[in-house]
Protein backbone atom coordinates (compact mmCIF):
# COMPACT_ATOMS: atom_id res chain seq x y z
CA UNK A 1 0.00 0.00 0.00
CA UNK A 2 2.46 2.65 1.23
CA UNK A 3 -0.04 5.52 1.33
CA UNK A 4 1.12 8.97 2.32
CA UNK A 5 -0.78 10.06 5.42
CA UNK A 6 -0.70 12.95 7.87
CA UNK A 7 -0.36 12.51 11.63
CA UNK A 8 -4.09 13.27 11.92
CA UNK A 9 -4.93 10.53 9.38
CA UNK A 10 -2.76 8.07 11.30
CA UNK A 11 -4.47 8.99 14.57
CA UNK A 12 -7.90 8.34 13.01
CA UNK A 13 -6.77 4.93 11.75
CA UNK A 14 -5.38 3.98 15.15
CA UNK A 15 -8.56 5.11 16.91
CA UNK A 16 -10.71 3.05 14.55
CA UNK A 17 -8.42 0.04 14.99
CA UNK A 18 -8.65 0.32 18.79
CA UNK A 19 -12.46 0.59 18.61
CA UNK A 20 -12.81 -2.38 16.29
CA UNK A 21 -10.46 -4.59 18.31
CA UNK A 22 -12.11 -3.87 21.64
CA UNK A 23 -15.64 -2.44 21.59
CA UNK A 24 -16.85 -3.78 18.24
CA UNK A 25 -15.39 -7.27 18.76
CA UNK A 26 -17.12 -7.49 22.15
CA UNK A 27 -20.45 -6.35 20.63
CA UNK A 28 -20.21 -8.99 17.92
CA UNK A 29 -19.29 -11.72 20.40
CA UNK A 30 -22.38 -10.82 22.45
CA UNK A 31 -24.53 -10.89 19.28
CA UNK A 32 -23.19 -14.37 18.43
CA UNK A 33 -23.87 -15.71 21.93
CA UNK A 34 -27.41 -14.35 21.93
CA UNK A 35 -28.10 -15.71 18.44
CA UNK A 36 -26.57 -19.11 19.26
CA UNK A 37 -28.90 -19.44 22.24
CA UNK A 38 -31.86 -19.41 19.84
CA UNK A 39 -31.06 -22.93 18.70
CA UNK A 40 -30.21 -24.55 15.38
CA UNK A 41 -27.37 -22.51 13.88
CA UNK A 42 -27.82 -23.88 10.35
CA UNK A 43 -31.14 -22.04 9.99
CA UNK A 44 -30.43 -19.19 12.38
CA UNK A 45 -30.34 -15.91 10.41
CA UNK A 46 -29.24 -13.89 13.44
CA UNK A 47 -26.27 -16.19 14.00
CA UNK A 48 -25.27 -16.07 10.32
CA UNK A 49 -25.49 -12.27 10.38
CA UNK A 50 -23.32 -12.11 13.52
CA UNK A 51 -20.74 -14.33 11.82
CA UNK A 52 -20.81 -12.09 8.74
CA UNK A 53 -20.33 -9.04 10.99
CA UNK A 54 -17.37 -10.77 12.63
CA UNK A 55 -15.72 -11.45 9.25
CA UNK A 56 -16.39 -7.91 8.05
CA UNK A 57 -14.91 -6.43 11.23
CA UNK A 58 -11.90 -8.74 11.05
CA UNK A 59 -11.28 -7.80 7.40
CA UNK A 60 -11.39 -4.10 8.33
CA UNK A 61 -8.95 -4.72 11.20
CA UNK A 62 -6.53 -6.39 8.78
CA UNK A 63 -6.87 -3.47 6.36
CA UNK A 64 -6.22 -0.94 9.15
CA UNK A 65 -3.17 -2.87 10.37
CA UNK A 66 -1.77 -2.90 6.83
CA UNK A 67 -2.46 0.82 6.33
CA UNK A 68 -0.80 1.72 9.63
CA UNK A 69 2.24 -0.49 9.12
CA UNK A 70 2.94 0.60 5.54
CA UNK A 71 2.00 4.30 5.63
CA UNK A 72 4.51 7.07 5.16
CA UNK A 73 3.87 10.01 7.47
CA UNK A 74 4.07 13.38 5.73
CA UNK A 75 4.28 16.81 7.29
CA UNK A 76 1.19 18.88 6.53
CA UNK A 77 2.39 21.96 8.41
CA UNK A 78 4.64 23.33 5.69
CA UNK A 79 5.34 27.03 6.10
CA UNK A 80 6.01 27.56 2.39
CA UNK A 81 2.61 28.65 1.09
CA UNK A 82 4.01 29.52 -2.34
CA UNK A 83 4.05 25.89 -3.47
CA UNK A 84 1.28 23.33 -3.55
CA UNK A 85 1.45 20.79 -0.76
CA UNK A 86 -0.85 18.71 1.36
CA UNK A 87 -4.09 20.58 2.19
CA UNK A 88 -3.22 23.33 -0.32
CA UNK A 89 -6.09 24.82 -2.27
CA UNK A 90 -5.51 26.24 -5.74
CA UNK A 91 -7.39 27.65 -8.69
CA UNK A 92 -6.22 25.85 -11.81
CA UNK A 93 -6.99 25.94 -15.53
CA UNK A 94 -7.17 22.94 -17.81
CA UNK A 95 -5.33 24.27 -20.84
CA UNK A 96 -7.01 22.07 -23.47
CA UNK A 97 -10.56 23.21 -22.73
CA UNK A 98 -9.87 26.46 -20.82
CA UNK A 99 -11.94 25.18 -17.87
CA UNK A 100 -11.09 26.64 -14.42
CA UNK A 101 -11.65 24.78 -11.14
CA UNK A 102 -10.53 25.01 -7.54
CA UNK A 103 -8.79 21.89 -6.22
CA UNK A 104 -7.53 20.91 -2.79
CA UNK A 105 -4.64 18.44 -2.48
CA UNK A 106 -5.31 15.88 0.25
CA UNK A 107 -4.24 12.41 1.37
CA UNK A 108 -6.01 9.30 0.13
CA UNK A 109 -8.07 9.18 3.33
CA UNK A 110 -9.51 12.65 2.73
CA UNK A 111 -10.21 12.11 -0.96
CA UNK A 112 -13.50 13.54 -2.29
CA UNK A 113 -13.42 13.94 -6.09
CA UNK A 114 -16.95 15.38 -6.27
CA UNK A 115 -15.75 18.36 -4.22
CA UNK A 116 -12.39 18.50 -6.02
CA UNK A 117 -10.46 17.18 -3.00
CA UNK A 118 -7.76 15.40 -5.02
CA UNK A 119 -5.38 12.81 -3.61
CA UNK A 120 -1.67 13.63 -3.82
CA UNK A 121 -1.27 10.06 -5.05
CA UNK A 122 -3.57 10.51 -8.06
CA UNK A 123 -2.19 11.47 -11.47
CA UNK A 124 -3.49 15.04 -11.10
CA UNK A 125 -2.28 15.29 -7.51
CA UNK A 126 1.21 14.07 -8.40
CA UNK A 127 1.41 16.62 -11.22
CA UNK A 128 0.33 19.53 -8.98
CA UNK A 129 2.36 18.69 -5.87
CA UNK A 130 5.24 21.14 -5.40
CA UNK A 131 4.14 23.48 -8.21
CA UNK A 132 3.89 27.29 -7.94
CA UNK A 133 1.60 29.94 -9.41
CA UNK A 134 2.26 30.22 -13.14
CA UNK A 135 3.63 26.68 -13.48
CA UNK A 136 2.18 24.38 -16.09
CA UNK A 137 1.94 20.74 -15.03
CA UNK A 138 1.74 17.78 -17.38
CA UNK A 139 -0.75 15.19 -16.12
CA UNK A 140 -0.11 11.62 -17.23
CA UNK A 141 -3.59 10.15 -16.92
CA UNK A 142 -4.08 6.50 -17.90
CA UNK A 143 -6.00 7.31 -21.06
CA UNK A 144 -4.65 10.72 -21.99
CA UNK A 145 -2.06 13.36 -21.22
CA UNK A 146 -3.16 16.91 -20.57
CA UNK A 147 -1.77 20.18 -19.21
CA UNK A 148 -2.95 22.24 -16.31
CA UNK A 149 -1.86 25.74 -15.25
CA UNK A 150 -1.73 26.89 -11.64
CA UNK A 151 -3.47 30.28 -11.56
CA UNK A 152 -3.62 30.99 -7.83
CA UNK A 153 -2.83 29.34 -4.50
CA UNK A 154 -5.64 30.11 -2.08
Amino acid sequence: MNNKLTEENMKKLQEELEYRMTVRRAEIAKEKLTAAAHGDRSENAEYKEACANYRENDNRIQYLLTMISTATIIDDSSTDKSTLGINSKARVRFIDDDDEVTVTLVTTMDLDPENMRISIESDLGKALLGKKVGDIAEVNAPEDKYSIEILEIL
